[in-house]
């Protein structure tokens, strides 16, 4: 059975990226640029330079995911005597220490989330430029799901922030951040401009070939 897609720019429609209102094409125009009714914001058929400003914050997420993983997150000082941890070495740390459920909290949004969404980010964007026709439904609720997840991975650095506060009201010992901590927030920032930057309309784009 054939299935029939109309996408929202064949039905001559175009929605603001800013507050999500339907329009008919064209929209009220300033200077040659569609401009939203609703909030006055500019508004395109498709985000200008999607894949190219997509591609560039991924790779940039990709580099920066080895010293996050490599270099200290944080340094325990207690009596003198100091300690550095990355994130795995934390990990194991929590574990020993019989903190399983924290541990599992921060290598699920440390490791697994990251590193899902660079992936899941990176498919997306293969499959959008080789033309894929390949479920464009199930793509979108994927794209969806990890824009929505990947805001998670920030959790550990709010535990080490919440730790760091906790020690030093105790005064017992000092936790520094170190650049791991730096790499990995910065990881999370760029994954999610990259992940706002993908217009996932380009999926059903490709829909267009199919007969």
């Amino acid at each position: 059975m054939r299935s029939s897609y109309v996408t929202a720019a064949q039905a001559s429609l175009i929605s603001c990226h800013a507050c999500h209102q339907l329009s008919r094409i064209p929209a009220k125009r300033t200077h040659g640029e569609a401009i939203c009714p609703r909030c006055e914001a500019h508004i395109h058929l498709r985000k200008p330079n999607s894949l190219s400003r997509t591609w560039a914050l991924l790779i940039a997420a990709y580099i920066l995911y080895i010293p996050a993983n490599l270099l200290p997150v944080m340094t325990v000082i207690s009596f003198g005597q100091g300690e550095a941890d990355t994130i795995l070495s934390g990990v194991k740390e929590l574990i020993h220490a019989g903190m399983l459920p924290i541990a599992l909290v921060v290598f699920f949004a440390s490791i697994v989330v990251p590193v899902t969404k660079l992936v899941v980010l990176t498919y997306l964007l293969l499959s959008v430029q080789y033309r894929s026709q390949w479920r464009p439904r199930e793509r979108t609720v994927l794209y969806r799901i990890t824009e929505v997840v990947g805001r998670w991975s920030m959790i550990d650095i709010f535990m080490i922030s919440i730790l760091i506060a906790l020690v030093k009201l105790e005064a017992v010992a000092t936790i520094e951040p170190g650049m791991g901590a730096i790499s990995f927030a910065a990881v999370v920032i760029i994954t999610m401009f990259a992940a706002m930057g993908f217009d996932p309309r380009l999926i059903w784009d490709n829909m267009k070939e199919k007969r």
